[in-house]
């Protein structure tokens, strides 16, 4: 019998009272009763509540005995009383009569509490996180991530994927986010970059005649921060696909996320099968390729409305003549709130940056009219018209703002959200997954006013590609695809591009020579020369995927040790300054800034 523990902290049952056991573990909690101590001791698998009398001589000793020690205990398991019963926990109908214990592991004086999973400072969570993972609620998110990942790695094989292993040391790469770079020692004044994503690997994995491909991917991007996205690294589902067209990924993905979902939530999923919307429709109904469907409201533009001489309402007129559009949002059945619900909405859109949100509620006496701010500015035939295009009724109210494109998408996806938020209307029971597919295979910088790449430049355009107008790239479509849900990106993907001479007639619209397409993506474009069969694929956020299914909004809560805001592991005090010697030998000084 191993001389640590007979049985784990989650193990004994009523079959087992009358029974000598050794267990060990950490204490958890402790509750002096006078002539009785009891003292909760966990362990990875669970709980079980300790006795020990004053009568026993080691009684005074575990009176004083620091929280988060690690004990071995000897002891008897004895039944409880009918009423100490603790149906909480599974082991709640026993308990351990503590002999004699051992200290295994002593423990200074906590800088956090860890039997309670009260919110505290990040700093202090990051530094201590040995600690904080301890805790039982983010305990229980990494052990959900470990399963996941099993699951998927079960999923994928049982699917006919291999799973393979990419380079971590790469070449640098001039689209997406910062790469991390690495200097090479036996190189000098030359640079490694760590992997932003497998990406040319895995198409080189299908040119190499190997049909379907899948790794768990440690991925580096130098970003910013935010409550979906960890700086520095993550993990995604990379997986590749030869002979496919986009519906045979859309199989495969929705079929994986379907069986993950089902099996590690007990919430209900919206879509088996996930509807596709195109990029341009999702800008219109949604204000965001990332749109949350648990959300009912639907957006609509309305800019001809404006057009109509019936229609009174002049800040609107103007901004559309100079290229503005009008969209509005329609909530069904509130004709009966407060002014000061709208109110709210109209004072919050300006808190936001915008000029605010116009609003107005369908009535009818004898005839339809508008009631609210605005509504004098609109006829009884255009508010028809409204109510034709939008399928609102009378008792409906309807949100309105006129922007340029860009702008107004942002300020009515976020009102979208807040309207539903403040009316309830979002069913948090829900998993709403859906493909946004049909993305433009260039947009033209805000900037510098030049055509870039929109999406990934290894992407295959749609349609005929001997009939594709290259003299108007800002129509090109792309074998692209996004699958959302709840609003959170989980992954892009595409059908690839595996002919060469196309692929530098795409990059030459985004202003590469083929010498820079050569210099670049020397592995990439060399293979495609020698037989690259047609190949997709997609990377679903590992992290992402966790942070749903655990019901937690930011994803530092299913990452084992993660950095902060600012790209530091407090734990570990990373990153950190290097010696001479070191800079020495990889033949590097530094210069900073002041």
């Amino acid at each position: 019998m191993n001389k640590y523990r007979s049985h784990n902290c989650n193990e004994l049952r009523k079959k087992n009272v009358g029974s000598d056991v050794i267990l060990s573990g950490w204490v958890n909690k402790k509750r002096d009763h006078g002539n009785l101590l009891f003292l909760d001791l966990r362990d990875n698998y669970g709980i079980t509540q300790c006795i020990i009398d004053k009568e026993n001589p080691q009684f005074k000793d575990l009176e004083k005995i620091q929280l988060e020690t690690v004990v071995k205990i000897n002891g008897s398991v004895v039944d409880r009383s009918n009423e100490t019963i603790n149906k909480d926990i599974e082991t709640g109908e026993i308990e351990v009569a503590i002999k004699s214990y051992e200290i295994l592991g002593a423990c200074n004086e906590l800088p956090m509490p860890i039997f309670s999973d009260q919110e505290y400072s990040e700093e202090i969570r990051l530094k201590y996180r040995f600690l904080d993972l301890r805790r039982k609620k983010i305990h229980e998110n990494i052990i959900l991530r470990s399963k996941v990942i099993s699951f998927i790695r079960k999923e994928m094989n049982d699917l006919g994927f291999l799973e393979f292993q990419t380079p971590i040391l790469t070449s640098s790469s001039p689209e997406g986010a910062r790469d991390f770079l690495v200097p090479s020692r036996l190189n000098p004044g030359k640079f490694y970059a760590l992997p932003q994503a497998p990406q040319q690997f895995k198409q080189l994995i299908m040119v190499s005649g190997f049909d379907k491909y899948f790794q768990i991917a440690p991925c580096f991007r130098d970003e910013d921060a935010r409550a979906d996205r960890s700086p520095g690294e993550f993990y995604q589902l990379d997986l590749e696909m030869s002979f496919v067209e986009q519906q045979d990924v859309f199989d495969v993905v929705e079929k994986l996320l379907v069986n993950t979902f089902k099996k590690f939530s007990n919430k209900k999923l919206m879509f088996d099968q996930f509807p596709k919307i195109s990029y341009s429709e999702a800008l219109i109904k949604y204000g965001s390729d990332k749109p949350d469907l648990r959300n009912p409201l639907i957006i609509n533009d309305i800019t001809e409305i404006f057009k109509r001489d019936d229609v009174s309402f002049e800040i609107f007129k103007k901004l559309i003549k100079s290229g503005s559009k009008a969209r509005c949002i329609v909530t069904k059945n509130t004709k009966d709130k407060p002014r000061s619900f709208f109110d709210n909405i109209d004072k919050w859109a300006k808190e936001q940056g915008a000029s605010g949100l116009a609003y107005f509620t369908i009535e009818k006496d004898k005839e339809i009219s508008a009631k609210g701010p605005v509504g004098k500015f609109f006829s009884k035939e255009a508010l028809k018209e409204i109510m034709n295009s939008t399928g609102a009724n009378v008792g409906d109210s309807i949100f309105l703002a006129c922007n340029k494109p860009n702008e107004i998408e942002k300020i009515t996806s976020l009102a979208r959200d807040k309207i539903a938020r403040d009316l309830g209307i979002i069913d948090e029971n829900l998993f709403a997954f859906c493909w946004i597919v049909d993305y433009p295979m260039f947009e033209k910088d805000e900037l510098t006013n030049k055509i870039k790449f929109s999406h990934n430049p290894f992407s295959m355009p749609q349609g005929d590609i001997d009939k594709i107008n290259f003299d108007k790239p800002l129509d090109i479509l792309a074998y692209q695809y996004d699958i959302v849900c709840n609003g959170i990106e989980l992954s892009s993907g595409a059908i690839r591009n595996h002919i060469p001479e196309l692929m530098y007639k795409l990059f030459s619209v985004a202003g590469y020579t083929k010498k820079e397409v050569n210099d670049k993506f020397s592995g990439m474009i060399n293979a495609l020369c020698f037989g690259a069969p047609p190949h997709g694929g997609i990377a679903p956020g590992i992290d992402r995927i966790v942070m749903l299914l655990a019901n937690e909004k930011n994803i530092r809560e299913v990452t084992m040790f993660p950095m902060n805001q600012n790209a530091q592991d407090l734990m570990m005090n990373a990153p950190s300054e290097i010696d001479e010697e070191q800079l020495k030998e990889l033949n590097l000084s530094l210069k900073l800034k002041k």
